[in-house]
């Protein structure tokens, strides 16, 4: 990802942002290579931000159709019908991303995500999964860890007006000013899996509610076979149920996934626009992090709820998992 230095169109079009993060993290984020795969509408934001960046090339995987729910959320999907007649969420979003920045490669890649092999994600250098069941989000995380590079692996999702990121960086070096000097850090980080799967008791008590609602989501539509986003009203009673055994099953209590909460889940399946500027625009500054290696990272979750405006970083971790 060193690759070459800047070209000199390169330089003056960034220049601002050279003099922010210097010519360093520029370069490796202009030679920087970023899969995408399901277009929602904090994806939308996503993509703009680091399009705007610079990175090299960004590849966008979805192929679904226009909805009144993703009209209503992507701003890169153009209103006109004729327009997005016969074409997938994919193509009209590359159509739009490129007039934000020539310099950067909008591509689509078609197909379903999970069948594409390993040498496919090997090609990049960042891999972000949305809108995606848990199984696939475990498949694509192994995967890109199974590679002979690192791959940086993320996975974005908003129901409503809540928000969740999860970080796999694997094992990651970066740097960070001290005074007058550069200092380097290294983190690891556990995989999807291995996150999820640390016992809820060992947790904070004062944990995020929201990671505990994701899950039991999760749960329930692995269980029945559903898609992401596929519930109403009617299964808020097999969301209830699912969360008492998964509270059974961690020897945890209820009380600490409110009602409420799964309800906002459960029923608010569309996303809230101001929200997917907030989890798009935090998605984007933590991918230009991870590629230039300069800043904090996040690790590894980060909830947002508009309800009470906050944002909650959560580092979860199964220590049996690891040994």
């Amino acid at each position: 990802m060193d690759g070459e230095e800047l070209t000199q169109q390169e330089t003056e079009l960034y220049d601002r942002q050279i003099r922010v993060w210097g010519v360093d993290a520029q370069r490796r984020l202009s030679k920087a290579n970023v899969l995408v795969c399901g277009m929602t509408g904090t994806v939308a934001e996503f993509c703009k931000n680091i399009v705007l960046a610079g990175v090299g090339s960004v590849t966008l995987v979805d192929d679904g159709v226009v909805t009144e729910a993703a009209l209503s959320a992507n701003f890169l999907i153009p209103p006109d019908e004729s327009v997005s007649k016969g074409r997938t969420l994919a193509e009209l979003c590359c159509d739009s991303l490129l007039e934000f920045n020539s310099m950067v490669r909008v591509s689509v890649e078609k197909g379903d995500i999970s069948s594409f092999g390993e040498d496919f994600f090997s090609k990049f250098d960042v891999v972000v999964i949305s809108s995606s069941s848990l199984a696939t989000k475990k498949l694509i995380n192994e995967k890109c860890r199974r590679l002979l590079r690192r791959v940086a692996f993320y996975t974005v999702d908003c129901r409503d007006s809540c928000g969740e990121i999860f970080v796999d960086l694997q094992n990651y070096k970066y740097t960070k000013k001290k005074v007058d000097e550069a200092v380097e850090f290294e983190l690891k980080y556990p995989s999807f899996e291995e996150a999820i799967t640390t016992p809820w008791k060992r947790l904070p008590r004062r944990m995020a509610r929201l990671y505990f609602a994701m899950r039991v989501i999760e749960k329930f539509e692995e269980a029945e076979g559903r898609k992401p986003g596929e519930t109403s009203i009617l299964d808020f009673p097999g969301v209830m149920k699912k969360r008492q055994e998964l509270c059974e099953e961690e020897s945890f209590n209820e009380s600490q996934i409110p009602d409420y909460l799964l309800e906002r889940l459960v029923v608010g399946t569309r996303e809230f626009p101001p929200v997917c500027a907030v989890i798009g625009g935090i998605l984007g500054q933590e991918v230009i992090k991870a590629i230039s290696g300069k800043g904090d990272p996040l690790k590894n979750f980060f909830f947002f709820d508009a309800f009470d405006g906050k944002g909650i970083i959560e580092d979860i971790s199964n220590p049996d998992a690891a040994s």
